[in-house]
């Protein structure tokens, strides 16, 4: 590991959804926003401090967000030392996206099994609404509702348990930021819902599992693009 002369100048936080995250959620993501900006490249030491006064925290929620991101892959904790940017590469990229697909594609699995009437009417209507919707911001917010609906339907707490430690691996709305998204989200979600209503399990489960491996693609290149793998 290696370490800079001096700590970086870190931009300020202007995330508008801090709202809906805890203090450490909130600094994982500016953290990761760091990495992929180049703010901290590979091996640089993680500065806890500034940080902290960056985002208006102690240094408590910043410590748990990099717990969280050593899980995911992207820091490197040692004993005395504190936390080093790991190098980004393209397989973390996509191990992200293939463990949503096979997280969701259960969920999808137990809901058909378990889905009444209404709760598949719910799911229809959401992904009528996000074939509909054109503002990245309200596709965003379908899809988080419509992915969070057949969650709901499976009824698994322990699958709700491992996807909130996993968390969007892209700064800010994949849907704005990586704009191939949009077409890939609205066709994966029409399928994944055919499914649902034919209360097919498999089905659904494979095309979630596609749908996420084809963010996974257009997140990889939009990284490849902005040189953020190493050589």
């Amino acid at each position: 590991m290696t370490t800079t002369a001096s700590a970086p100048r870190l931009p300020p936080h202007t995330d508008p959804r801090f709202e809906r995250r805890t203090s450490a959620q909130h600094a994982a993501a500016y953290i990761r926003r760091l990495v992929l900006d180049g703010t901290l490249p590979p091996g640089t030491h993680v500065p806890q401090d500034e940080i902290a006064t960056a985002l208006g925290v102690s240094r408590i929620p910043v410590r748990e967000a990099l717990i969280a991101l050593e899980r995911e892959g992207w820091v490197t904790l040692q004993t005395h030392r504190g936390a080093f940017v790991n190098r980004l590469d393209e397989q973390l990229i996509r191990d992200h996206y293939e463990l949503f697909g096979v997280l969701y594609g259960f969920a999808a699995e137990r809901a058909a099994e378990t889905a009444d009437a209404d709760a598949i009417a719910q799911i229809s209507e959401l992904e009528r609404a996000i074939s509909a919707a054109r503002d990245p911001a309200e596709i965003e917010r379908l899809a988080i509702a419509f992915h969070a609906a057949i969650v709901s339907t499976a009824n698994s707490p322990r699958l709700k348990v491992l996807l909130r430690a996993m968390s969007s691996i892209v700064p800010g709305n994949v849907f704005e930021v990586v704009g191939e998204t949009v077409a890939i989200e609205k066709r994966g979600q029409a399928l994944i819902a055919r499914a649902l209503r034919r209360s097919d399990g498999e089905r659904a489960a494979a095309e979630y599992r596609r749908l996420m491996r084809r963010i996974g693609d257009q997140v990889v290149r939009y990284f490849h693009d902005r040189g953020v793998f190493a050589a």
